[in-house]
């Protein structure tokens, strides 16, 4: 039997249909509406495996923060009353057959990237489900990444067209513009035309370091920063080694959830 794994990124979808309440109290109207939101992805999707992963709303910032301190230091807080409910979309997806994966010292990132990249090295399919490029980064002939509100692919044609570069020069992308939303810095002074430039002539931030063809305008600021660039694009980059516990028989779409 071919398989098909989706991974729902489970905050990044809750979070969606919450903000767009009209009331962000009533936190059993964001129970009703995500479970429906994820029963349409289920019809859409028709997983042979799925699961949710969820940051732990209770951890640290994880390991980046302790190379990058400053990393989502000024993220929002979850609201209050999404925060009680968590509980409650939990076991409303349980009941339709997706089970939860709470990340612990890891981000849900990572945990999604590791779950992703094992399946589709042996060439099954994989669909991770969220609005966030940074899971671009994977992408391969079997794992495509679904941005179910905006009802497209975030696939290379994507990529190319909002960033100029391949896939698989995200991280070194990041790495030289940063990433604001996290407070990653990245090259003062290079920015996406001068990261698409610099990755169009070279594969990746060393291999521009490393060259003497690398035009004398970006030398000096790699010179300067290209510690910061290193460690940026390390932010940039998602885990993919992580320990998961537990296999895929585990997470069978359709299994008796008694």
């Amino acid at each position: 039997m071919s398989i098909h794994l989706v991974i729902i990124d489970a905050l990044n979808l809750i979070r969606r249909v919450h903000s767009a309440q009209p009331d962000p109290e009533d936190i059993e109207r964001t129970v009703h509406t995500t479970s429906r939101t994820l029963q349409r992805i289920l019809n859409e999707t028709q997983p042979t495996h799925i699961i949710a992963v969820f940051d732990h709303h209770e951890q640290d910032r994880g390991w980046r923060a302790k190379i990058w301190p400053t990393y989502k230091q000024n993220r929002k807080p979850m609201p209050e009353a999404l925060l009680k409910g968590l509980d409650r979309i939990q076991q409303a997806w349980w009941e339709l057959g997706v089970d939860s994966l709470l990340s612990e010292g890891d981000e849900a990132d990572d945990l999604i990237a590791t779950l992703a990249v094992k399946v589709a090295e042996h060439s099954e399919k994989v669909t991770i489900v969220s609005t966030d490029k940074g899971y671009c980064q994977l992408l391969s002939p079997t794992l495509q990444i679904r941005d179910y509100f905006q009802h497209r692919w975030l696939d290379a044609p994507f990529i190319e067209k909002e960033f100029g570069v391949k896939p698989a020069q995200l991280a070194d992308y990041w790495g030289l513009t940063g990433i604001s939303s996290s407070q990653v810095t990245g090259i003062p002074g290079v920015g996406p035309k001068a990261a698409k430039e610099i990755l169009t002539q070279f594969e990746s931030i060393e291999a521009a370091n490393q060259s003497s063809d690398l035009a004398a305008k970006y030398r000096k600021k790699f010179d300067e920063h290209i510690e910061v660039a290193r460690l940026s694009k390390q932010v940039a980059a998602l885990k993919t080694d992580i320990e998961l516990g537990f296999n895929l028989q585990d997470i069978r779409f359709g299994r008796d959830n008694s």
